[in-house]
C-alpha cells in the first residue's frame, strides 16, 4: 500500500477523468479509452470503495488545450476546490489538460486541499515540493508535446500545400483527375452554370442581382454533398445569395491553389475564457497561393475586380469608397460623385412628395460636427442631363461598334441561358431512360421490386413533362434575338443610342449602367460666393475632361429686384408720386419679380426697402405735420388728429406721403385757442 493514501484521502471520493481529443479517437482507438476506464480497478485496488469512485466521462471528444467546453473539467476543479475530492486518476497527465495555465491551477488547488493526483506512473502529492516539481514537468512536456505534434502534423501539411499536392474538397465545377490533378467538372451543366453566375455578375455588379436573374429564368444552381449517402454526388437546387458570394470569393475559379484563407483566431469572452474561432484573412496572408495552378473560369485579375466591387457594395463599409452597383433611383449619377471639398462621395437625398426631387449632397464634415453647413447641395436634373449630353458625344464615333457589340452580348446572353435549359432537359431525359432500363431488367416476377421500379419511372415522366412545360413558357415570356429582322432591329436600335437613352421605357438603372461603363468618377467643385459648379469628368482609362455648370438662383435671388429696376424708380421717384412711377413702369411693359404689374404698394415696399425718399411735390404755402406742431408747441399726435377730425385741412397725394397742410389767419387763431383752453394738450419745448 503506498503510503502517500492515508485514511484522509480514502474518506473522501476518488475522480477518474476519462478523456479523448477527437470523436475519431473515441471510435479508433477504443485501447486507450478501455484503459482510461481501467483505472477504476486500480483505485478499488488503493483501498476506495465501488461507491467512493465516480467516473467523469463526458470531456470525451473534447480537446485538453482549454476549459471552454469541457464541463466534467470544470466539475473535477470545483470539487477540489471545496476539498470534497480524495484522489483524481489520470492515465496520464496530458489527459487532465493539455494548456498549463489550468494545469497548474489544479495542481494548486490539489495542494491546497490535500488532494493526490495518480496515474500510471505513480501516486503524486501536490503539496510535496518535490512531486509537486514533478507534475509541473509533465505539465510542461505534455504541452510541448502538443506543440512538436502540431508543428509536424501542419509543417507537411504546409510543405504539401506548396506543391500544390495537398487535396480538400474543391468547390463545385472542378473536380480531381486520375493522376489527382484538379480540372473542371465533366459535366457541362454545372460548368454552364458556374461560368452564368460571373456572366451576370459581370453585367449586373450585385450578387443579389445574380440571384435575381436565376431565379426569374427558372436556372439551378448545384452543390456537392460530402459525407453520408450521397458523398461526392451533386444535388441542384435553387441559388442563394451566400452561394453567389462563395463563388465569387474563391479564388480557385481565378486558376490558383489556395491553402490558409481562412485561419484560427483567439479571443477572450466577457467570462475571461479563451475561444478559438475560424475566420477569413486577407489575400496578402494567405499561406500558399500559386497562380496558374489549373485552369481557371475567370482570369486573376477578374477576380481582384470582383472582390473590389464586391467591397464597394457593402452599404455598411467604411472610408470613401464610392456606392456599389447601379439601383433604381431617378439619380442617374449615384455613386460616381466625389466632393471637391473634402473627397468624400456624395450621397442622394430624394425629397418631395413621394421622393422624387432627388438632390445631391455632401453633409459628411457636418454630420460629423467638423463644418456648420455641407460642403454642396444641389438638384439631380441639374447635372445629370448635361454629363448624359457629355456621354453621348463621347460615343458618336463607335456607335457602330456599339452596336455590334451590344447584339453580341444579347445573343451569347440568349444561348447560355437556352443551354442551361437544354442540359436540364437533356439530363431529366437521361433519368427517364435510365428509370426506363431499370424496369426492363428487373423479373417480372418479382412484383415488389418491379412495382418500386415502375413507380419511379413514372415520376421520372412527369418530371419531365413539367420541365418540358417550365422550358416552353420561359421560352414563350423571354425575348431573344434570333431572327434578321430582330437583329436588324436591334442594330438600327442600338446606332441611335440617343433615342435609346431618352427612351421612356429605359430604365435608370440601366442609364446608369450605360454611365459606369464609360465614366470612372466624377468631382464637383462649387466655388464660394458664386452660382455655378466645375465638374471634372475622369473617363475609363484615363481621359478627363472639365464642365461647367450654370446653378439657377435661389428664391431669394429671384424676387430680388435688379438694380436697373432700383434705380429706374429713383431717378422717377424725383418727380412722380408712387402711382405715376407704377403706372410709367406698366407701360414700359416691365413686370415685378412675381411677374406681375407693378402697384403703388409694390413702390412703397422698394422704396421702403432701398430708401429712396418720396417725391417733393409739396407747394410753398403747405406746412408739413411737423411744422405745424412746432407752431403751436404741441406734438405730432395733435396735429393727425386735428387732421382727423377735419380741424384743419391737409392734402395728402396717397396713402404712403405726408400730410401737408394750409393754414388761414382764421385756422391759426382757432388752434391757438384750442391749445390754450385744452387741459389735455401738454405744452412741447
Amino acid at each position: 500500500m503506498n503510503p502517500k493514501i492515508t485514511e484522509q484521502h480514502r474518506s473522501r471520493p476518488a475522480y477518474i477523468y476519462v478523456r479523448q481529443s477527437t470523436n475519431a479517437q473515441v471510435l479508433h482507438h477504443q485501447e486507450s479509452t478501455e484503459r482510461q476506464y481501467a483505472l477504476r480497478a486500480m483505485a478499488l485496488e488503493l483501498g476506495w470503495s465501488e461507491s467512493a469512485i465516480r467516473t467523469l466521462d463526458r470531456d470525451l471528444g473534447m480537446t485538453g488545450t482549454e476549459m471552454t467546453r469541457r464541463e466534467d473539467f470544470k466539475t473535477l476543479v470545483a470539487d477540489v476546490s471545496m476539498g470534497q475530492v480524495g484522489a483524481v486518476f489520470a492515465l496520464e497527465v496530458s489527459r487532465l489538460a493539455r494548456s498549463n495555465l489550468d494545469w497548474h491551477r489544479l495542481l494548486e488547488l490539489c495542494a491546497l486541499t490535500a488532494t493526490l493526483v495518480i496515474d500510471e506512473d505513480g501516486c503524486y502529492d501536490p503539496s510535496d515540493f518535490n512531486d509537486g516539481l514533478l507534475l509541473g514537468l509533465k505539465g510542461t512536456m505534455a504541452q510541448a508535446e502538443l506543440h512538436f505534434l502540431h508543428a509536424r502534423l501542419q509543417g507537411g501539411k504546409l510543405n504539401k500545400a506548396k506543391k500544390g499536392e495537398l487535396r480538400f474538397p474543391l468547390p463545385v465545377g472542378y473536380g480531381y483527375d486520375e493522376q489527382g490533378r484538379i480540372v473542371p467538372d465533366a459535366d457541362e451543366e454545372v460548368r454552364g452554370a458556374v461560368e452564368m453566375v460571373f456572366r451576370l455578375f459581370r453585367e449586373t455588379g450585385s450578387a443579389y442581382a445574380v440571384v435575381h436573374r436565376f431565379a426569374e429564368r427558372g436556372l439551378r444552381f448545384p452543390k456537392r454533398a460530402y459525407g453520408g449517402a450521397w458523398d461526392g454526388k451533386i444535388i441542384w437546387g435553387r441559388l442563394s445569395h451566400s452561394r453567389v458570394l462563395g463563388v465569387l470569393k474563391n479564388p480557385s475559379y481565378a486558376g490558383m491553389y489556395v491553402f490558409g484563407r481562412y485561419q484560427y483566431r483567439r479571443e477572450i469572452d466577457t467570462n475571461g475564457e479563451v475561444h478559438k474561432r475560424m475566420q477569413a484573412v486577407a489575400m496578402s496572408a494567405w499561406r500558399v497561393g500559386l497562380k496558374q495552378h489549373h485552369e481557371g473560369y475567370i482570369t486573376l485579375e477578374e477576380f481582384v475586380s470582383n472582390q473590389e466591387r464586391l467591397q464597394k457594395n457593402r452599404t455598411n463599409g467604411e472610408g470613401t469608397v464610392l456606392s456599389g452597383p447601379a439601383r433604381e433611383g431617378l439619380a442617374l449619377l449615384q455613386g460616381l460623385l466625389l466632393c471637391g471639398n473634402c473627397g468624400h462621395a456624395l450621397t442622394v437625398r430624394y425629397r418631395g412628395n413621394g421622393g422624387i426631387c432627388p438632390t445631391y449632397q455632401c453633409n459628411l464634415l457636418r454630420r460629423e460636427g467638423l463644418a456648420t453647413k455641407s460642403c454642396m447641395v444641389f438638384r439631380c436634373d441639374l447635372l445629370d442631363g448635361i454629363i448624359a449630353e457629355e456621354m453621348l458625344k463621347a460615343l458618336q464615333p463607335a456607335e457602330l461598334e456599339l452596336a455590334l457589340v451590344a447584339l453580341h452580348e444579347l445573343e451569347s446572353r440568349d444561348r447560355g441561358i437556352l443551354r442551361q435549359w437544354q442540359m436540364r432537359l437533356e439530363r431529366a431525359e437521361y433519368e427517364v431512360a435510365l428509370a426506363e432500363r431499370r424496369y426492363q431488367e428487373v423479373d417480372p416476377a418479382n412484383r415488389l421490386v418491379a412495382g418500386t421500379l415502375e413507380r419511379r419511372w413514372n415520376d421520372a415522366l412527369l418530371h419531365l413533362d413539367e420541365l418540358n412545360k417550365e422550358a416552353a413558357e420561359f421560352q414563350h415570356q423571354e425575348a431573344h434575338v434570333a431572327t434578321p429582322e430582330q437583329k436588324a432591329k436591334v442594330l438600327a436600335l442600338a446606332r441611335d443610342l440617343p433615342r435609346l437613352w431618352r427612351a421612356p421605357t429605359t430604365q435608370s438603372k440601366d442609364r446608369k449602367r450605360m454611365l459606369r461603363l464609360l465614366i470612372k468618377d466624377i468631382t464637383v467643385e462649387k466655388p464660394a460666393n458664386q452660382k455655378q459648379l466645375l465638374v471634372h469628368i475622369r473617363w475609363q482609362g484615363g481621359p478627363c475632361s472639365d464642365v461647367s455648370v450654370q446653378l439657377p438662383p435661389n428664391i431669394a435671388d429671384r424676387v430680388r429686384y435688379p438694380f436697373s429696376v432700383v434705380d429706374r424708380i429713383r431717378e422717377l421717384a424725383h418727380n412722380l408720386p408712387d402711382s405715376e412711377i407704377a403706372d410709367r413702369l406698366n407701360r414700359e411693359g416691365q413686370l415685378s419679380a412675381k411677374g406681375q404689374p407693378y402697384t403703388v404698394k409694390i413702390i412703397q415696399w422698394i422704396r421702403c426697402r432701398y430708401r429712396i425718399p418720396p417725391a417733393e411735390l409739396k407747394r410753398p404755402e403747405e406746412l408739413t405735420v411737423q411744422q405745424v406742431a412746432k407752431r403751436f408747441g404741441t406734438s405730432d399726435q395733435v396735429v393727425y388728429y386735428w387732421i382727423e377730425h377735419s380741424v384743419i385741412r391737409s392734402r395728402r397725394i396717397n396713402s404712403g406721403m405726408p400730410h401737408w397742410i394750409t393754414l388761414g389767419d382764421a385756422d391759426e387763431e382757432k388752434l391757438q385757442e384750442w391749445v390754450r383752453k385744452s387741459r389735455r394738450i401738454q405744452p412741447v419745448c
